[in-house]
């Protein structure tokens, strides 16, 4: 139920932020958004062109080319329809470098030829020629003349973008042909000339800056040119770009192998990213740094890191704008979506009810099914956690069993008794073997059960014969080889009647251990005539009350689990008799 308040609580801090918190970007989509609403209406087709451009040209500055090809695509359709060729060229050139910034190279190719085509100047013609002859020519000369001459072109016009472009283009054609300091002085100016105008530009070349300084194991080059992009007011200003940039920073000391250094800048990162609420940076910082922790073998300060992370996401993320920018983002494309229906739909007020009743069944479908996962994935998580710990109390030998059986070994071999160690050698291996071998099974045939429990007694017996005898009973309408059960649950509560009970008779005492069924129900009993358990506690040592019990508190929360995994519904009642200690467990069969 905690979870779901969260979600709740989350989906309505996004909708309150989303009056007070938009992005330049978002901004300026939501903006074009209305302006293209009102071209549909009044069946403005040339402004309807010009606002898909302007919202493809906005993702484009903010480097999500997938999404301004979109929007470039449906504002050439408009524009050769209307057949504009100035803004056809416009636009079909923007969706060549979308393209090929997302590596389409023959698509680019293709829309740069058109471009130059339908060039509305002779400058723009031959800046489209070049770029397509630049792609499609496999030889670095060809390529390296195409560029010079765009770089000529885009000087002469100022364009600052294009130019910065082209330095980029040509440091690329300096690599091929293997020249360094070439490469290295074109990304430099390429990114001189973008950083003042394209600040997203500027930031993609200083990334292929420090990658080209990296792949040439010039780590220190790398190093300072990232932190020189960190001093830039753009980036400065920007808290998730500079999260962005120190991270890419850290990036580069650990292929210098510097993991210190990285580990300071990952936690500059993060603690920016949770003090501006940047959740995506927050946790990518998050992955870092425990992948570095886990090299170092530092399990506690990864552990720490993530407390620390799941405690102040709720805090992150009501913060974090980035949320709000893409659903509004979401909002306004589906919008967009709605208006191109709006043409041929005439009733537009049943149509909006309908597209409205659907998205909120969607996003409602959506949460649910997001909660339902996460419920089972908690689940299947806190499920494993819970056996890994049953299986570790399974595997926790009493230590206090353990030692006094070897003592007594030590006893049978100091009092020359070999027949007696050897006898007594041959019952604990056999017991130990078996308590081993079942280890790993949550339950046991029952009989196994009841060969390890006699086993145990035979040998509490050869250690103490004039303290007491025994017994088991067992019910014969129990099904001995199918019923299965917790393996040595009880032999804690046997072994604290031996050496809490029996063993301080001045006389000889009994034991008494039945396995009953009731209906349903398993109960076994144990009874003892020894001093009890008051009586027990008064004759404890200072030393032996300040130790802490492991048996019995290892088997309790054994139950617990056993009854949160299986519900068995085991129930365990311990106290003083009239004549020593009552044990009663039972649990469903």
């Amino acid at each position: 139920m905690n979870l779901v308040r969260f979600f709740v609580l989350v989906f309505m801090m996004i909708s309150v932020n989303n009056l007070y918190s938009q992005s330049k970007e978002t901004q300026e989509v939501v903006a074009e958004t209305s302006k293209l609403k009102k071209a549909v209406e009044t069946k403005n087709e040339s402004a309807e062109a010009e606002s898909y451009y302007n919202i493809g040209e906005t993702f484009f500055n903010d480097r999500n080319f997938s999404k301004s090809e979109e929007y470039f695509i449906k504002s050439k359709n408009i524009y050769e329809k209307l057949n504009d060729k100035q803004n056809l060229e416009k636009v079909i050139r923007k969706l060549a470098q979308s393209q090929e910034n997302q590596n389409k190279l023959k698509s680019a190719q293709s829309n740069y030829q058109k471009a130059s085509k339908i060039g509305y100047s002779k400058s723009k013609r031959s800046l489209n020629a070049n770029d397509a002859s630049r792609l499609s020519s496999p030889a670095p000369e060809n390529k390296a003349d195409a560029i010079l001459s765009n770089i000529q072109i885009s000087e002469k016009e100022n364009n600052k973008q294009d130019l910065a472009a082209s330095y980029s283009q040509m440091a690329d054609v300096n690599i091929e042909n293997k020249n360094i300091p070439k490469a290295e002085e074109n990304l430099n100016t390429a990114y001189q000339i973008s950083k003042e105008q394209a600040p997203q530009q500027a930031l993609a070349i200083n990334q292929k800056l420090t990658n080209f300084y990296v792949d040439n194991k010039d780590f220190d080059k790398a190093i300072e040119a990232k932190k020189s992009v960190l001093k830039e007011n753009f980036v400065k200003e920007n808290s998730q770009k500079k999260v962005e940039q120190i991270q890419e920073l850290a990036e580069i000391y650990i292929k210098k192998n510097d993991p210190k250094e990285a580990i300071v800048l990952l936690k500059n990162a993060y603690d920016i990213a949770l003090q501006k609420g940047h959740t995506l940076e927050a946790q990518k910082s998050v992955k870092k740094l425990d992948s570095l922790y886990n090299i170092s073998e530092n399990t506690d300060a990864s552990v720490k890191l993530y407390r620390d992370f799941l405690g102040k996401l709720p805090d992150l993320v009501s913060k974090d704008r980035s949320l709000v920018d893409n659903k509004i983002l979401e909002d306004t494309e589906q919008k967009i979506s709605q208006l191109l229906q709006e043409k041929k739909l005439k009733d537009e007020l049943i149509r909006k009810k309908n597209i409205f009743n659907y998205s909120l069944i969607g996003v409602l479908v959506l949460l649910t099914g997001l909660i339902i996962f996460i419920f089972r994935t908690l689940k299947k998580v806190q499920i494993k956690n819970k056996k890994i710990a049953l299986q570790s109390l399974r595997r926790e030998m009493n230590p206090h069993f353990i030692f006094n059986s070897l003592n007594s070994v030590n006893h049978f071999i100091a009092t020359n008794n070999e027949l007696e160690a050897n006898q007594y050698l041959t019952k604990f291996s056999k017991l130990m073997r078996g308590v081993m071998e079942n280890s790993s099974e949550d339950f046991i045939p029952f009989q196994q059960e009841l060969d390890l429990l006699q086993n145990y007694l035979a040998l509490e017996k050869t250690r103490f014969a004039d303290k007491f005898d025994y017994e088991i009973a067992v019910d014969e309408s129990l099904n001995t080889q199918n019923l299965k059960v917790p393996g040595m649950l009880i032999q804690p509560f046997l072994e604290n009647a031996v050496w809490h009970g029996l063993r301080y008779r001045t006389d000889k005492g009994f034991l008494s251990l039945k396995f009953t069924k009731n209906n349903d129900l398993l109960k076994i009993t144990i009874k003892d005539n020894g001093i009890g358990i008051e009586e027990s506690k008064k004759q404890k040592t200072e030393h032996q009350k300040t130790r802490e019990g492991r048996g019995m508190k290892n088997t309790l929360e054994r139950i617990r689990l056993l009854n949160d995994l299986y519900k068995k519904n085991i129930v365990c009642t311990v106290k003083d008799s009239e004549n020593g200690v009552f044990v009663e467990v039972s649990m469903i069969i």
